[in-house]
C-alpha cells in the first residue's frame, strides 16, 4: 500500500494487487479495536500514508481515504498464483527447489531464472505484465501448524477476528507473540464474557519479562503478567501441548501431563515464509533453514533482477520499517539510487571511528559475512541488530576487559586476533580467539563478573552486543542460537576443568550435553539416588543440603561457573548430598560415563577432580563431626544461611549486612550515605528481615541480572567498573525500575537543587549554605517561589537506589560511618562458606 502510494504520487504506472476485497488485510484480521503501535518512536515515517499509535479501524479509515486521495490503482479480489520471467533466460541462473511434505518426504525440481518483464499469473486466470515487481505479502498466509494428535480438529483455529463474539468458553492460547498475547487479553478483557483464558508459554517464569516472553514487545508482555496477577487469566509456564481431544487438551507440564477443559485453541505460533511460492518466482533464500528469509541486496531486490521484497517476508515485521521500506523501494526503483534509508545517520555514526572508508552498507555486510552467528541474518535485521550493538576497533595490545570487570555484553570478531590470558601472572599463557568467532559469552549468560582478561592481539575489528541485542538475535535467529549455546558449553568446560584439555577432547561430552532450565528450589541431586551426571551452573546459583539428625543442613552455596556431581562419578556410590537451585537457574548435565573417558585420558583432570572432591567430603565431615557437639551452631548456621538466600542473596553480587550483637542504632550509616548523595540516602537500617544477629537492611543487592534494567525508557540503568549498579542523570522518574525490583531498595524521590556558588550563598542567602544538607533545604519549601529552577527542582522526582559509593575513596560511606563495625558488604560467594560455620564454632 505504502509502495503503490508514492507510485501514484509519483505518477508512475503501477497497480496494486489485492487478494481480498479490502485494503492491508494484516491489519484487517487484527482483532477489532486492537491498539496497533508505530514503533519504533525514533524513526521517521516516510511514507506517503498517515500512520500513527491508535487503534485498528481508526488507521484502516486514514488509510482508506488517503488510498482514493491519491488515485491508487487498487485491483481488488486479485490473488496471484505464480510471477516468471518472459526476457532472456539468465546465465547460469538454474535453481533447485526443494518440497518437503509432511511425512518426511522430498521433492526436488530445478526451474530456470528469466530476466523481465514478469507475467503474473492471477488465480481467476487473468495475466498482469510488469517490468518491475515489489513483494510485499508477508507471512502471515503461512501460519505454522499444531503438530500434535488431534491438531486437525474443528476448534483449533490460527486467527481472532472479534474476541467480544466468543463468550462462556474455556479457551487456551498457544502462543506468546504479540498475536497470542493480545488475543488472550482481548477475550479475558470483559468479564461479563465469562471466558476462563489459559495462556501457554513454554519458556520459565522470569522476573524479566524479555527472558519469558522474548517474541513480544514489553509493554505487551508486562500487561499480559499483570492480568494473570489479577486473576483474568492464567498464564502456564514451561508447558506445551501434548495431545487434543473435542472439549479437552492434555498438556505437558514441568511436573508431568495435566488435562484440563478446551472448548476453542488459538494457536499465534508463528509464521514461516511461503517458501514454494517464492522460490517459484526464482529468489533465492539465505538458508535452507525452514524460517530462513530472502537473499536481499541492500535496495531489496532479490536474486530474480526486478523483483523486490520488502516488509515481514523480508525480514522484520514493524509497521513502520515495512511503510519506510514501500516508499525507499519505489524512489530507487524511479531513479534515486542515492537514497538512503531513514536510520541510516544513526548507524553511520555506528562505524565513524572504525578503520578504513566503508558506507553503512558495505559494513553491515562485512560485519554479517565476517562473524559467524550473524551469517543467518538479513540485510534489514542487521541494520536493527546494530542499532542495539556497538562496532569498535582495538589496537594490539589494548585490553577489551579485564578478569573480573563486571560485564553482560557479548563480542564477535569481525576481523584481527584476541587473547585470552590464563593466568593472571604470566601474560604468555593465553588461548587466541580468531575472526569469526565470539567471546564474553559467560557474562551473558551468568552475570557474573568476567572470567579472564581479554587482549586484542593484532588491530580488531569487533562488535559488542548487549545482552538485550544478544537475547533478540537468539530468539530470531536458530543458527546463532545453536552457535552460542554451543561454544559457550565448550568454552565452560575448558574454563573450569582446565589441566591442558583441548576442545577435540571433549567434543563428544559437549555434542551430548544438555542445557536445563531449573525453577527455583527444584533438586538437580538427592541424596542417596544413584547417578553420575555432572552438573555445571550456567547461570543463577545452587546451594548444597545434607541431611543431618533428620533435618536439611546447609552446606555450601555455589555461583554460576561452579560444577557439582564429581564425587559420585569419581568415587562411586550413591550421592551424599542434595543440590537444589537457591533462584532461577540453567546448568549444563554432562553425561558421567562421557566424562568419565576424558579422566581416564587426563591425569591431571582426574586429580583436579579428586582435589575438588577432597573439599567436600571435608566439608561434609566437618558437619558430621559437629552434628552432636555443637548441633545448636549447625542449626543456627544452616537457617542463616537459608534465610540469607531468601533475602536474595542467591542473585547478589554485594550485599550490606548488619550485625545486630554489634550495632548500637546510632544511624551514622544513613546519615553518611545521606551525606555523599546530596542529602539522599540510599538506606534504610530499620526495614528489612533479621534472623538471629543477623540482618539485611533495604539496600541494593547489585543482582547479577538487575530486574530493575529490565524495563527502563532511558536506559539510565548501567554496571560501573567495580559491579555497581547504579542510575544516572537520565533518569524520566517513570518508577519501571521501583515496580520490577523484588526487594524494595529503590523509591522515588525529589530531586534537590544544586547548591549555589559560596558568594551567592554569602552575600545573597542563595541556597543551602556550607555543612547544609540540600534536601532537608528543599523541604523547607513546601510553596512554589515563583524561581522557575527552584519549582521545577520541587517537582520532579528520580529514581533513587545504593550505588556502592562510586567514585568516592575508602568505598561505601555506610561501612566507613559504622564506629562499631557491625555493617559489612559480601559477596554471596564468599560469605556463605563453610570457613563461617568454623569461626562460629571455634
Amino acid at each position: 500500500m505504502s509502495a503503490a502510494s508514492h507510485a501514484a504520487q509519483l505518477g508512475l504506472n503501477h497497480v496494486l494487487l489485492e487478494k481480498t476485497d479490502h485494503l492491508s488485510d494484516t491489519i484487517y484480521k487484527y482483532q477489532k479495536g486492537k491498539h496497533v503501535m508505530a514503533t519504533p518512536s525514533q524513526l521517521v515515517l516516510r511514507s506517503d500514508q498517515e500512520f500513527d499509535a491508535g487503534k485498528r479501524e481508526d488507521i484502516l479509515e486514514r488509510w482508506n481515504s488517503r488510498t482514493s486521495e491519491l488515485k491508487v490503482n487498487v485491483k481488488y479480489n486479485a490473488e496471484v498464483k505464480a510471477i516468471r520471467g518472459t526476457g532472456p533466460a539468465i546465465e547460469g541462473s538454474v535453481q533447485k527447489i526443494v518440497s518437503r511434505a509432511r511425512d518426511g518426504t522430498t521433492t526436488t525440481t530445478e526451474i530456470q531464472r528469466h530476466a523481465p518483464p514478469y507475467e503474473l499469473t492471477l488465480t481467476n486466470g487473468e495475466k498482469v505484465m510488469a517490468e518491475t515487481v515489489i513483494l510485499a505479502i508477508g507471512t502471515q498466509g503461512n501460519p505454522n501448524l499444531m503438530r500434535c494428535p488431534g491438531a486437525d480438529l474443528p476448534h483449533v483455529t490460527y486467527q481472532l477476528d472479534d474476541p467480544y463474539v466468543v463468550v462462556d468458553e474455556h479457551i487456551v492460547v498457544v502462543g506468546t507473540g504479540d498475536a497470542g498475547i493480545e488475543n488472550a487479553r482481548g477475550l479475558a478483557e470483559d468479564e461479563v464474557q465469562g471466558n476462563v483464558v489459559t495462556v501457554l508459554n513454554r519458556s520459565p517464569k522470569s522476573t524479566n519479562v524479555r527472558e519469558s516472553f522474548a517474541t513480544a514487545k514489553e509493554p505487551n508482555a508486562k500487561a499480559l503478567v499483570d492480568d494473570d496477577a489479577a486473576g483474568r487469566l492464567t498464564i502456564r509456564y514451561e508447558t506445551e501441548t501434548k495431545a487434543i481431544e473435542p472439549g479437552w487438551i492434555t498438556l505437558t507440564t514441568r511436573d508431568g501431563e495435566e488435562r484440563i477443559r478446551c472448548d476453542r485453541i488459538i494457536a499465534r505460533i508463528g509464521s514461516a515464509p511461503p517458501r514454494a511460492f517464492v522460490e517459484g518466482c526464482g529468489i533465492e533464500f539465505a538458508s535452507s533453514d525452514r524460517l530462513a528469509f530472502p537473499t536481499l541486496s541492500p535496495v531489496f531486490e532479490s536474486s530474480a533482477p526486478g523483483i523486490f521484497v520488502i516488509g515481514a517476508l523480508a525480514g522484520y515485521p514493524l509497521i513502520k520499517h515495512c511503510m519506510n521500506q514501500g516508499y525507499d523501494v519505489v524512489e530507487f526503483i524511479n531513479g534515486n539510487i542515492g537514497l538512503k534509508p531513514a536510520d541510516e545517520p544513526l548507524l553511520e555514526a555506528k562505524f565513524r571511528d572504525l578503520p578504513g572508508r566503508r558506507s553503512v552498507d558495505e559494513w553491515l555486510e562485512y560485519l554479517r559475512s565476517n562473524i559467524s552467528i550473524l551469517e543467518g541474518m538479513t540485510t534489514l535485521q542487521m541494520r536493527e541488530f546494530m542499532l542495539d550493538s556497538d562496532a569498535r576497533f582495538y589496537r594490539k595490545g589494548e585490553v577489551i576487559f579485564e578478569k573480573n570487570d563486571p560485564g553482560s555484553s557479548l563480542f564477535g570478531i569481525a576481523s584481527g586476533l584476541v587473547h585470552v590470558r590464563i593466568d593472571p601472572n604470566d601474560s604468555s599463557k593465553v588461548v587466541p580467539i580468531g575472526a569469526g568467532s565470539i567471546f564474553g559469552e559467560v557474562g551473558l549468560i551468568s552475570g557474573r563478573r568476567r572470567g579472564a582478561t581479554i587482549v586484542a592481539a593484532e588491530d580488531s575489528v569487533c562488535v559488542e552486543i548487549s545482552r538485550t541485542a544478544a537475547l533478540k538475535l537468539q530468539s530470531q535467529v536458530p543458527t546463532a542460537r545453536k552457535a552460542i549455546e554451543r561454544i559457550s558449553t565448550e568454552r565452560q568446560l575448558l574454563q573450569m576443568f582446565g589441566a591442558g584439555l583441548t576442545p577435540d577432547d571433549i567434543r563428544e561430552v559437549v555434542d551430548d550435553a544438555k542445557i536445563m532450565q531449573i525453577k527455583a528450589g527444584d533438586t538437580i541431586i538427592k541424596e542417596g539416588d544413584e547417578g553420575k551426571e555432572i552438573f555445571v551452573i550456567r547461570v543463577g546459583s545452587m546451594i548444597v543440603e545434607k541431611q543431618v539428625g533428620g533435618k536439611p543442613v546447609f552446606l555450601s552455596y555455589l555461583p554460576a561457573g561452579s560444577y557439582v556431581g564429581e564425587m559420585a562419578l569419581i568415587a562411586g556410590g550413591q550421592r551424599t548430598a542434595s543440590v537444589r537451585a537457591a533462584i532461577k537457574s540453567e546448568v549444563i548435565r554432562i553425561d558421567g560415563e562421557k566424562f568419565e573417558k576424558v579422566l581416564e585420558t587426563k591425569p591431571a583432570l582426574l586429580e583436579r577432580a579428586r582435589r575438588d572432591m577432597d573439599v567436600r567430603r571435608q566439608t561434609n565431615a566437618l558437619i558430621e563431626s559437629k552434628k552432636d557437639s555443637l548441633s545448636s551452631v549447625v542449626d543456627l548456621y544452616s537457617e542463616q544461611a537459608k534465610f540469607l538466600v531468601a533475602q536474595g542473596l542467591g542473585e547478589a553480587t554485594d550485599v550490606l549486612l548488619i550485625d545486630e550483637t554489634l550495632c548500637v542504632g546510632c544511624d551514622n550509616c544513613e546519615k553518611a550515605c545521606a551525606d555523599s548523595h546530596d542529602g539522599l540516602s540510599r538506606l534504610d537500617r530499620e526495614a528489612g528481615k533479621t534472623f538471629a544477629n543477623l540482618h539485611v537492611p533495604t539496600s541494593c543487592r547489585h543482582c547479577e541480572h538487575p530486574h530493575c534494567m529490565a524495563d527502563c525508557p532511558p536506559n539510565a540503568i548501567h554496571r560501573g567498573p567495580d559491579g555497581e549498579v547504579f542510575i544516572n542523570d537520565t533518569c524520566i522518574g517513570c518508577g519501571n525500575c521501583q515496580r520490577n525490583c523484588p526487594y524494595g531498595v529503590i523509591r522515588m524521590d525529589k530531586v534537590p537543587p544544586k547548591k549555589p556558588a559560596l558568594l551567592s550563598w554569602l552575600f545573597f542567602g542563595a541556597g543551602p549554605g556550607p555543612g547544609e544538607p540540600s534536601y532537608k533545604w528543599s523541604k523547607k519549601h513546601t510553596k512554589y517561589t515563583g524561581d522557575p529552577s527552584i519549582d521545577e527542582a520541587l517537582d520532579r522526582k528520580k529514581a533513587i537506589k545504593c550505588d556502592m559509593c562510586a567514585g568516592i575513596d575508602g568505598g561505601p560511606s555506610c561501612v566507613r560511618a559504622c564506629p562499631t563495625g557491625a555493617a559489612i558488604r559480601v559477596a554471596p560467594d564468599e560469605f556463605l562458606t563453610v570457613a563461617r560455620l568454623e569461626q562460629e564454632s571455634a
